[in-house]
């Protein structure tokens, strides 16, 4: 299918009462259509897997577009190249998130990936590493838990990042790792009383929002089931 009629098929989904409620909650609005997610689905369906459209569609700038591209990317035949060329053009917490979850965490590098990006300075390039760390720690089931512990310190030294779409990712990093086992849960409560000791309202925050979960009923009884 080629990119023009895809990119023509998004502009008659389009929805500006959608875009003025997305530029609301911090989804930049520029070359945006506000086209739902379910929408996205079910064209990627109907395209399935297609690496050099993603390519075209991530290129058109559109923000459906590159939603939609990783979406139909092939994680095989992603390269670094390409995910560090993505990453770089991230400018809102659904197109990272979404990327993340249908294409990232599905390639080679990944845990590489996840790592080398919690050390990046820039906002969704940071927040794209820790989302990598929490979609692994939930899809990723055969993995050892030296992994996870090693995503530990990390998540440590950033919890102080008072940014709001890097501490909601490095939060979110933190709880899922704590989810996977009964060992992980008490290291990542571990991990939690120490960040709650830091001079940091973020810090704190990121605390007491995981150890409330990780220590609930909720999770324990999942994990002990």
């Amino acid at each position: 299918m080629p990119c023009d009629h895809i990119l023509e098929k998004l502009k008659t989904l389009s929805n500006p009462n959608a875009v003025e409620g997305m530029a609301r909650y911090g989804i930049n609005p520029e070359n945006t259509y506000g086209v739902s997610i379910p929408n996205l689905r079910k064209m990627a369906k109907e395209i399935g897997v297609d690496h050099d459209l993603a390519q075209q569609l991530w290129a058109s700038a559109v923000h459906e577009a590159r939603i939609l591209a990783g979406m139909i990317g092939d994680p095989k035949m992603a390269t670094e190249e390409q995910m560090e060329r993505w990453v770089r053009d991230f400018d809102s917490w659904d197109t990272c998130d979404q990327c993340c979850m249908n294409l990232f965490e599905k390639t080679k590098p990944a845990y590489q990936k996840a790592v080398e990006w919690s050390a990046n300075d820039r906002e969704f390039v940071k927040r794209a590493g820790f989302v990598l760390m929490a979609r692994l720690a939930v899809s990723d089931k055969k993995a050892d838990d030296i992994l996870f512990e090693s995503f530990l310190p990390i998540i440590k030294r950033d919890a102080s990042d008072n940014r709001n779409y890097v501490k909601k990712a490095v939060n979110w990093a933190l709880r899922q790792i704590g989810k996977r086992n009964p060992y992980l849960n008490r290291k990542a409560v571990e991990a939690a009383r120490d960040i709650q000791q830091m001079d940091s309202r973020g810090a704190k925050w990121i605390a007491s929002n995981a150890i409330r979960e990780l220590t609930g009923k909720a999770v324990k009884q999942r994990l002990r089931e």
